[in-house]
């Protein structure tokens, strides 16, 4: 059997006049909240933190429900992530090019509500953004 990887990420919340829109990052078809991988001796949400700001450059994370957490099922090799939700007030995203890979790791990003979120992520997700949004209090808006 192989062994668990834990990758960490932050399920990132913004307010807009329009409601609380959460970040989604593309890598080729797959949407996802920034993540990665734990380091040897990482603690997660320290981990959490760095990936978010080095796929996205976003530094202003206020956890402002604290430090609690949701994992996904075991998925690809084992793999598990972690994920805890942040308030941000920043807006601006950067794509950074990544030194091991040569250009950014991700292709695109949206600020999105939670019907798009739902729409976009695999459902692996779903139950991750369906606990972000009871701790953040989003409501969906329906078309």
């Amino acid at each position: 059997m192989t062994a668990r990887r834990l990758s960490a990420g932050v399920v990132v919340a913004r307010e807009t006049d329009d409601g609380a829109r959460l970040l989604l990052l593309r890598a080729y078809k797959d949407w996802d909240f920034p993540k990665g991988h734990v380091e040897a001796g990482e603690d997660p949400l320290a981990a959490a933190v760095r990936e978010t700001r080095e796929e996205a450059g976003i530094v202003d994370l206020e956890f402002a429900w604290g430090e609690d957490f949701v994992e996904t099922a075991p998925y690809a090799g084992n793999k598990i992530a972690r994920y805890y939700v942040a308030r941000t007030r920043a807006e601006r995203v950067e794509l950074p090019i990544s030194s091991e890979l040569g250009r950014p790791e991700h292709h695109e990003y949206r600020w999105v509500d939670l019907t798009e979120a739902f729409a976009l992520t695999r459902p692996r997700l779903r139950p991750v953004i369906a606990w972000a949004a009871g701790k953040i209090m989003v409501v969906a808006r329906l078309a």
